[in-house]
């Protein structure tokens, strides 16, 4: 066991770490949290152009699977901070390192780090130019990713955010029982790509795929080659807009990211683990 952690020993060093994430200044959490969530944008930003002129929906998302990971693969060596990932700070909560408002405020810090930092990823590449490839079915295809986010009923987007955060957070601690570089690209790459090929739902990923489309929404050329596409109606698109992105999809999915990130594994890990 040379090269690798066992899960109980890995549990313990992420307990121990959570000290220095309450530790940190306001500013520098956020900072780094809006590092994250500029990887998290990055790696959804070419995902979409790997899958876009695909039109069988399992290779596309196959396509999708393969490119997606390469964001949390950037946060777990540059030490960014998560929103998702730092879910599994309850496991510090409930060992009584800290106190249940220490780690809201850290939770609530670097949720609003991601959302800063996806945005000006969505901003970057819609100024970008990127959007006008293959003819703007990548900008099409944008807006036809945001709308079916900001149409998926509240219930299954809750469940969808569980299932997700259950990866994400099992590839953020198996990346922590690898001990060499390769070993925790090899983690997080897996089970990132099993949760993106299943089509669940992430809130930071949201927050760079939702504000892209809304982005491309403005460029009318996006908008009829979305249109002639997809065959959506003339008055489909109204629901892509800031309210249904904040309340039908970022609401739902982060509540089911903190269920499936701190019920599902964090607490289960630390009881298993525990002394």
């Amino acid at each position: 066991m040379d090269n690798f952690l066992t899960i109980k020993e890995a549990v313990n060093k992420y307990i121990a770490g959570c000290e220095a994430k309450i530790r940190t200044s306001p500013a520098k959490l956020v900072l780094k949290a809006v590092l994250a969530g500029m990887m998290i944008a990055l790696g959804a930003a070419g995902s979409s152009v790997a899958s876009h002129n695909t039109a069988a929906t399992g290779s596309a998302r196959l396509l999708t699977g393969v490119v997606f990971p390469v964001g949390l693969m950037m946060v777990i060596l540059t030490g960014a901070e998560l929103f998702t990932g730092d879910c599994l700070m309850i496991m510090g909560t409930a060992s009584k390192k800290h106190k249940p408002a220490q780690l809201f405020r850290v939770l609530a810090l670097v949720y609003i780090g991601n959302f800063i930092g996806s945005l000006l990823v969505a901003w970057a590449v819609s100024a970008s130019g990127q959007w006008d490839y293959s003819g703007g079915l990548l900008g099409a295809y944008t807006i036809k990713i945001a709308l079916g986010k900001v149409t998926i009923i509240m219930g299954k987007a809750v469940v969808s955010g569980i299932l997700c955060n259950i990866l994400v957070c099992a590839a953020v601690i198996m990346a922590m029982c690898a001990k060499d570089i390769a070993g925790k690209l090899l983690a997080a790459f897996f089970l990132i790509f099993l949760f993106v090929v299943s089509g669940y739902e992430h809130c930071v990923a949201n927050m760079y795929y939702i504000a892209a489309g809304l982005f491309a929404k403005m460029n009318p050329a996006y908008v009829q080659a979305a249109t002639e596409q997809y065959g959506y109606a003339a008055n489909a698109l109204e629901g892509l807009n800031a309210v249904n992105f904040l309340i039908r999809n970022l609401l739902p999915v982060t509540v089911g990211n903190i269920v499936g990130g701190m019920a599902c594994l964090g607490l289960p890990l630390w009881y298993t683990n525990r002394d």
